[in-house]
């Protein structure tokens, strides 16, 4: 039989001008700290993780609709977030750093609505082809491939953080950055969509993107 073909994926929400813009300006910055770390581009879409988790390719069609009717209920657009402070997520030598925005009901919901939609799909886990690309780091591949297995136990409901990754730097470095004083901020998502999971857990390939207009 033929080997069943497993890709990680992120279904997320995508944030309007607002957060682009400072999530662009907190990536030169780490990008300056740590040369080798990820610019914010096509491969590395700056969003707010709803799910992460394995499917098989061929269910990708069907998780798309079953999710794609929770994105259309729920207005994604018309959301209010707010942005309230720096963060990171630890890795093996350095750190994923990000935006962190409040955990408002609305998007409880929307979470849970999604993991629900999605949960008849996914698979416990996976090898590194399941994302676009493998890591310089095997132990960074190890821990990304745990943190998607894990997503589900570890990042929804009351453990969800919803935020913008940003970049990579030294954990000493973050722990400076999160020192610093941070002026929340408004914004709101533009989109939902599918990625393809890449290194450092980035939303590297578009699967599909859902019309939320209206």
């Amino acid at each position: 039989m033929p080997t069943l073909e497993i890709i990680a994926i992120d279904i997320l929400l995508e944030p309007d001008a607002r957060m682009l813009a400072r999530a662009e300006s907190n990536n030169s910055r780490l990008r300056e700290a740590f040369p080798d770390g990820f610019a914010l581009d096509a491969e590395h879409r700056p969003h707010i993780t709803l799910l992460q988790c394995f499917i098989a390719a061929e269910d990708l069609e069907a998780l798309c609709e079953a999710a794609g009717d929770v994105i259309r209920n729920a207005n994604v657009t018309t959301m209010e977030l707010r942005a309230v402070r720096y963060g990171y997520t630890p890795g093996p030598g350095m750190g994923i750093a990000g935006i962190w925005a409040e955990a408002t009901p609305e998007l409880l919901k929307l979470q849970a609505d999604v993991v629900a939609a999605a949960a008849p799909f996914m698979a416990p886990t996976a090898t590194i082809d399941a994302f676009t690309a493998r890591h310089a780091n095997p132990a960074f591949d190890a821990a990304l491939i745990d943190y998607v297995s894990r997503f589900v136990a570890d990042n929804v409901g009351a453990n969800f953080d919803p935020h913008v990754s940003t970049g990579v730097a030294a954990i000493d470095y973050l722990d400076r950055m999160l020192a610093e004083p941070f002026a929340p901020f408004a914004f709101a998502p533009a989109s939902a969509a599918v990625y393809q999971l890449g290194p450092f857990g980035t939303a590297a390939r578009l699967l599909k993107r859902w019309d939320t207009a209206g």
